[in-house]
């Protein structure tokens, strides 16, 4: 992975997204339904694309909230729909064509009350509030943001009424309705002009900075923060909980300090992430530069991604690792939550580090590992059978102090709030408590490479069997596992995951470019690391191969 000059650094002004060239684009520009890269497709985080590439266009978004209405109506949702936005330039215009659809259709909507931005944990906490104790009249909800992604991208979500990412089986039929009104000229979409459905009966208002902080006593022990004086640092990143620090802070009474509030659709304020391109990753130290700035001042400091999805904690000793903290986390949670069921288990990604699988061993709790994507987390979380779900790129969720479902999508701010709860009932910030498991348990080595790889491949290496990487040792240790189906679920990972007593790899195909993605660790030192990269690549290139050549004899 070859790092840009510019990685850490904020971009001169000529290399910043022009932005009313995007918005133009938007409404000017059509996609072509025959060419691939211009239909709608759904990847594990809805649609994204960009306005100037033809992928993310009014007519997308016109015919995706069409299929959406559709969808509801053949499964008779008929609750209210709840609607946020991020500060994404592409965002705003979306929200327009998203709500002059959704009222033409009749569909109650959910706008936020002032139009200000809204994080995604708090549009999943507001369907998960509606539905509670509810059998019919069900509500569901859109989120309009592309997540971490650069400020050029745009992108839509579908929360079905679990409130969570919408499964594969929803958003296929999602796409394929979508994709029909744009082959057909978008002729069975109904809208409205946007002053009409703003003003439409359908179209109600929507405290959710409000319900959502005033929810939080019920999640986070903010009585120990206040009451230990602990002083937190928090950078919004000019995202969309950039209003929410403000009111949590003189609610709870908190030592919190809001560094910057400004929101800014280039992002300039940013630093380039490693390929020197700005992406709002809170898990990268390119990115994150100025939150890392703050760690000498505060106790905890953090800082979300633009729709609040992801969290970055910094600690004394900088940024953490995201599976650093959720190690610290989930050790944490599972000894300070007595009235979760005594069966609630972890979710944790095939991906993920084994810190999490030795943490909860210990705890004496059971381990749910399953393929990348946070869907595969919503009905424990909803059930409470999960008592937290997380991802190795930063994103999780847990339950209420009583055991019930506080959000079923990933919530950023209750993971920064949590770090500054870990410090005031411990008086150790996560990054000590995570040293303290190092001592326990031994000191992972974990990183990501890319290899490149043509589209052939990749496709062959997300159907990889077992029986096709015929490999006996791993960086000189026997194998002892050789998985493409995560072991919770048996759900298929994508990919290939092979294991040894003190590492794995697991390599799977990028969703957005010509490489694959290897995912190693070891338990032993760096120099065994680089053993593991080294033996991945000569595997998967080796059962690549032979996987091709099997195809062209059958």
């Amino acid at each position: 992975m070859k790092i840009s000059p510019l990685a850490g650094k904020t971009l001169p002004r000529e290399m910043l997204t022009d932005i009313p060239k995007l918005l133009a684009a938007y409404h000017d520009q059509a996609p072509d339904p025959a060419a691939p890269d211009q239909r709608v497709v759904f990847g594990t985080s809805g649609h994204r694309g960009c306005s100037l590439e033809r992928s993310f266009n009014e007519n997308h978004i016109l015919a995706v909230t069409q299929a959406i209405c559709l969808y509801r109506r053949a499964l008779k949702i008929d609750g209210p729909l709840f609607i946020g936005l991020d500060t994404h330039a592409l965002s705003c215009p979306a929200f327009e064509s998203a709500l002059e659809v959704l009222a033409a259709n009749g569909v109650v909507t959910m706008v936020p009350e002032k139009g200000e931005y809204t994080p995604t944990p708090a549009v999943s906490h507001a369907i998960l509030a509606y539905n509670r104790g509810r059998k019919t009249g069900l509500a569901d909800g859109i989120l309009i943001t592309p997540s971490h992604n650069p400020p050029s991208d745009g992108g839509f979500k579908y929360n079905p009424p679990n409130g969570g990412p919408a499964d594969q089986a929803v958003t296929g039929r999602i796409q394929t309705l979508a994709n029909g009104l744009l082959e057909n000229g978008l002729s069975g979409v109904t809208r409205l002009p946007f002053a009409k459905a703003l003003k439409a009966s359908t179209t109600r208002r929507y405290d959710y900075t409000g319900i959502y902080t005033r929810d939080l006593a019920d999640v986070i022990d903010m009585p120990a923060i206040r009451k230990a004086g602990v002083k937190i640092g928090v950078d919004p990143l000019g995202g969309a909980g950039v209003k929410y620090w403000a009111p949590i802070a003189e609610l709870y009474g908190l030592d919190l300090t809001i560094v910057s509030d400004k929101v800014d659709p280039t992002f300039s304020f940013m630093t380039a992430d490693w390929d020197g391109k700005i992406r709002m990753d809170p898990s990268s130290s390119y990115a994150m530069q100025r939150l890392i700035g703050l760690k000498d001042r505060f106790d905890v400091a953090f800082g979300c991604d633009t729709d609040y999805d992801r969290h970055g904690i910094v600690t004394k000793a900088g940024l953490m690792q995201p599976n650093h903290y959720l190690s610290a986390a989930i050790h944490y949670l599972f000894q300070n939550r007595p009235k979760w069921r005594p069966d609630a288990a972890v979710g944790k990604t095939a991906v993920s580090s084994s810190m999490i699988d030795r943490v909860t061993a210990a705890l004496g709790r059971r381990l749910c590992e399953v393929p990348v994507g946070f869907k595969w987390f919503v009905n424990g979380l909803l059930d409470g059978s999960f008592g937290f779900g997380g991802e190795e790129s930063a994103g999780a969720s847990f339950l209420r102090f009583g055991g019930g479902a506080w959000s079923t999508d990933k919530d950023a701010i209750i993971l920064s709030l949590l770090s500054a709860e870990i410090t005031a009932r411990l008086g150790r910030d996560p990054a000590e408590v995570y040293k303290g498991l190092t001592e326990k348990f031994g000191k992972p080595f974990y990183e990501r490479h890319d290899a490149a790889a043509t589209p052939a491949q990749k496709d062959l290496l997300k159907r990889l069997a077992p029986e096709q990487v015929p490999f006996k040792e791993l960086a000189g240790e026997k194998i002892t596992a050789v998985l493409s189906r995560a072991s919770a679920n048996n759900e298929p990972i994508g990919g290939i995951k092979v294991s040894s007593a003190n590492g794995w790899f697991a390599a799977r195909p990028s969703g957005t470019e010509n490489v694959y993605k290897i995912y190693a660790e070891s338990f032993k030192d760096r120099s065994h690391l680089n053993r593991i990269f080294e033996d991945a690549e000569a595997m998967v290139s080796g059962a690549l191969a032979s996987a091709a050549i099997s195809g062209n004899n059958s």
